[in-house]
């Protein structure tokens, strides 16, 4: 985990943008990462990137922060953060009845309860991490900077 994080740092070293820039292009990935729309984050990432002309580098390298590893864990945090925000219990996660099949309507009335709470909560935590992930990575940057190992572009 250490040596992925050391890479994707050394990759955010070698784009040609200001920190600031590069930070905001991660931080928006970041918070992409926590989209609740699963499967469109690449395409909404690109997207965001050229339209707003950041580096598609660092955006790409936030949004991956979900992958089929982190997927679970991230979405289930932020799900709990939305009971807590809807005062849902997350017990009732854990009660839901599955015995009666998997069907797509079946699933979706069992899912019900949750939507909100999944929406939400993923969305408030993705503007969290991603004001923390841009905090974290300019000051990373602005130290390499002004330690002359990264040119600073206008």
């Amino acid at each position: 985990m250490r040596a992925r994080l050391r890479r994707i740092v050394q990759v955010l070293l070698h784009v040609e943008d200001s920190p600031h820039r590069t930070a905001m292009a991660f931080a928006v990935g970041v918070w992409i990462a926590f989209f609740p729309l699963l499967g469109i984050h690449t395409a909404l990432a690109l997207a965001v990137a050229m339209i707003f002309r950041l580096s598609r580098v660092a955006v790409i390298l936030g949004a991956y922060l979900n992958n089929p590893w982190t997927l679970a864990p991230l979405y289930s945090a932020g799900t709990l953060v939305g009971c807590l925000l809807f005062q849902v219990s997350p017990v009732d996660i854990w009660a839901m009845e599955w015995s009666e099949g998997w069907g797509f309507g079946k699933m979706l009335h069992h899912l019900r309860p949750i939507l909100w709470p999944f929406v939400v909560g993923n969305l408030a935590l993705g503007t969290i991490a991603a004001g923390v992930a841009y905090a974290v990575v300019r000051g990373v940057l602005t130290r390499r900077a002004v330690g002359g190992v990264r040119p600073s572009p206008a």
